[in-house]
């Protein structure tokens, strides 16, 4: 498999682990003209994306803890 497929799949991939979310199946084509470094780029922010969202289920479920 070659690199940018391998990193397109990635994508794939992180779009897919987020819960209620219908599963996302990317067309390789319409991400080829992008270079690597973009792609990496798009990891990256899905990344951040997904930790924001840890981060913010963290301080939802934190409040039950002081409700009692």
């Amino acid at each position: 498999m070659q690199e940018k497929e391998k990193l397109i799949k990635d994508i794939q991939n992180l779009l897919n682990t987020h819960d209620g979310i219908k599963d996302s199946v990317i067309n390789a084509n319409m991400l080829e003209f992008m270079d690597k470094e973009s792609l990496i780029n798009i990891i990256g922010l899905l990344l951040d994306k997904k930790d924001s969202i840890l981060d913010d289920n963290k301080e939802w479920l934190q409040s039950f803890k002081s409700v009692k």
